[in-house]
């Protein structure tokens, strides 16, 4: 399967090469590009909330290559800066909100398939990808490399974009609450896995240092008992 991922992912990168090429020979700013992409992507959000699903679906898969393109054209115009990475990661946030968003806005105001359900399992959505971003932001302060788990972004993103438009809302909307639910449940999965993965890799640390606390602490209070003894003698 990992095998499979990584030719498709080939596949891509050769596919948006030329784009990329044309961005260079433009000298298009890498922080340009990502912020274009975020707009187009609030722009498909704003689709899936007026319940045009196929055609939102159509615009987030069609954007997504931004969040290659940005990268590609920052490594080879040697323009990769601190801030950029910043400014990504903090515009994709915005942007992975957005969409489940628009989807929440969507089954809280459609007339046909309000559902009141699915708003909830939207919005329990939409705390498990930010808990995603933040567990992998906060271990990263902490050294750890906590890039684990089922749902990575690039997953993320091809199930919010690809299904919708290709179905829509086929089969009176079920085939979209289906990729509602598996995204809101595998968010809290690679949560809690990440959350593991820290767990893990601190334990030794906290392990030695609790023990050195305890030395610490024990020296003085056996130094305190045999004070009278020692003053006896």
């Amino acid at each position: 399967m990992q095998a499979l991922y990584g030719l498709a992912e080939k596949g891509y990168l050769r596919l948006i090469e030329p784009v990329a090429a044309l961005l260079i020979r433009l000298n298009a700013s890498p922080n340009a590009i990502t912020t274009f992409g975020t707009l187009c992507t609030l722009a498909g959000a704003g689709f899936y909330a007026a319940g045009h699903i196929m055609t939102a679906g159509w615009i987030i898969g069609l954007t997504a290559l931004f969040d290659v393109l940005d990268g590609t054209v920052a490594r080879r115009t040697g323009k990769s800066t601190v801030f950029g990475a910043f400014y990504d990661s903090t515009l994709d946030r915005v942007a992975d909100g957005a969409v489940m968003s628009g989807l929440t806005i969507f089954y809280a105001t459609s007339p046909v398939h309000h559902n009141i359900y699915m708003v909830v399992v939207c919005l329990v959505g939409i705390i498990g990808t930010y808990l995603i971003s933040y567990t992998r932001a906060r271990a990263e302060s902490l050294g750890i490399d906590a890039k684990v788990g089922l749902m990575q972004r690039p997953e993320r993103v091809f199930l919010l974009s690809a299904p919708q438009a290709l179905f829509g809302l086929f089969w009176s909307g079920w085939v979209l609450m289906g990729i509602i639910v598996l995204l809101s449940i595998t968010a809290w999965i690679t949560a809690v896995q990440r959350i593991v993965c820290v767990y893990n890799a601190t334990l030794e640390k906290d392990t030695v240092k609790l023990r050195v606390v305890g030395d610490t602490i024990s020296q003085p209070k056996a130094a305190a008992i045999n004070a009278p003894r020692q003053a006896q003698l």
